[in-house]
This record gives structure tokens, sequence and C-alpha cells, in this order.
């Protein structure tokens, strides 16, 4: 929603908005994310619960648009050009900034919100979740991964063993994130069998999406690998759901509606 209250004029006060940002990592790898990157309808509805009566939100490392509130005046910071041209004409326009320096005054925003993006924040990841709770008046709110978990999901523990690894490093623990929130809530968000957010996480119940370049492409631990590793573990899968294998092992989890591949929802309640 960006009626006449949230203009240019309110976005000016609060912001001292550059452009002076790098080639993000999202302008390489970001392609096709709007096709296969679909907003999931369950997580969608629980950020909007959590973000509760706020009418202006931020979202950092928004991508293509994904999650943010249709009913709310939502700032969307996002680094990378690729994945601002996927945004959808109804949704904000975005900010080119970076998470660790967000260009808003303290308190400008009721909430934050930050989706699958804060393993990114290569340049800065504590100090871009302190820059979201200074920002925001109210609620932050923040999707991620817990890399012990997600580690031990059939495909990064049997074949992508390279991304289990990333990951341990790359992602905090939920508990430091909130820590670093100053006291946040943590809680499991199980990842639908039919999920239209086809995040690396989705892929536990489908592990044709393997051998789909597109699929392969929208997810960043796919993307930041070589070649011969992704010919690896692609010529490993296929192999493996000729033969049978896959389905001896894993079969299973194709009966399951949903599945917790690691995927975690941090909340920090309004200020005292």
């Amino acid at each position: 929603m960006h009626d006449g209250r949230y203009g240019a004029r309110w976005f000016e006060s609060r912001c001292g908005l550059s452009d002076s940002v790098g080639q993000p990592r999202y302008d390489r790898i970001g392609r096709g994310y709007a096709s296969t990157r679909r907003e999931d309808p369950a997580m969608s509805r629980r950020i909007r619960e959590l973000l509760g009566d706020v009418r202006t939100v931020v979202n950092v490392g928004a991508g293509t648009g994904s999650y943010e509130p249709a009913d709310l005046h939502v700032v969307a910071v996002e680094p990378s050009e690729v994945m601002i041209a996927q945004r959808a004409t109804n949704r904000a326009p975005a900010v080119r900034a970076l998470a660790n320096a967000l260009p808003l005054r303290d308190d400008a925003v009721d909430g934050a919100m930050s989706v699958i993006s804060l393993h990114h924040w290569d340049d800065g990841r504590e100090a871009g979740v302190r820059e979201l709770r200074r920002v925001a008046s109210g609620p932050v709110v923040i999707v991620t991964y817990d890399a012990e978990v997600s580690g031990e999901m059939w495909l990064m523990r049997d074949y992508l063993t390279e991304v289990a690894e990333l990951d341990r490093r790359i992602f905090p623990p939920p508990e430091t994130i909130a820590t670093w929130l100053g006291g946040a809530t943590i809680e499991v968000l199980p990842i639908p069998r039919d999920t239209p957010d086809w995040s690396l996480g989705s892929f536990w119940a489908h592990p044709e999406r393997v051998l789909d370049p597109a699929a392969r492409r929208a997810t960043s631990g796919f993307a930041r690998q070589s070649q011969a590793v992704v010919d690896r573990v692609v010529s490993d899968v296929e192999r493996d759901l000729a033969d049978g294998t896959w389905d001896r092992r894993y079969g299973h989890l194709r009966e399951l509606a949903e599945y917790d591949a690691g995927l975690r929802l941090i909340v920090a309640a309004n200020w005292a």
C-alpha cells in the first residue's frame, strides 16, 4: 500500500539514500527467482500476524518482493539490480542499500523484516541485525535457517555436502541472532510439500528438482557452487533415482505433508 501519507517527503525525511553499492551476489545468481521463488501462503500469513498492527515496515534483502504485506507501506531494501528488476509493478520500489548501513533514521518504521537473506550479508551479519532493531520501533521478524538442522536433510547430508559445510559458516545460529536483537523467540517453520517457494529446503520431498536447471539456479546453495560440484550432485541424484536407491532410503518423505528442513522464524517483540 502506497498512499499519500507515505510519499516522497515521508521517505526523504527518514533516509540518507546512497547508491554506492558494489556488485551484489544476486546480480550474478539471482536470475529467474520470480518464477520459482514465489511466496508460501502459510509463511506469508505468519509473518503478517507477527508484524501485528504496524503501518510501515522495512524489508531488508527484499529481493523480488515475496512476503511483503500488501496492506502495509513497505520500504524495500535490496542491493541487487537483477532482483529489483524482477519485482512486480504492484510492489514497493526498492532502495539500493546494504543491511549493515540502512539509510533510515532510528525508529523510522514501525516494524522490520528479512526473509532468508541474512546469510548473504557478508559485510556484516551482526551489524545488519542490529540495524533492523535500530530502525524499527516495533517488531522485527527474521526468517532464516538453522544450519545444524538443514545440514541433516538428505540433499546436504548425502550429496551436496559442500553446502552443508558452507551453511554452517554463513548462517548465524538462531540463538545468536536472538541475542543480537536483544532477545527474541525462535519458531520452527516446517516447509509444506507443495510450497510454491522452491528454496533449497523445499527439495526435501522433490529430488527431481535437483535435475531441473531452473530450480537449481533459483537456490543460492547450488548457484554458489562450482560447475564440477553441481555436475557431480546432479549425476549422483539422477543415478539414485533411476535405480531406486533414493526411494528406498527416502521415499517415505514423499508421503509427508510438511517437514522441518531447518527453517526458523525469529521474532523480537515491540520495545518496552
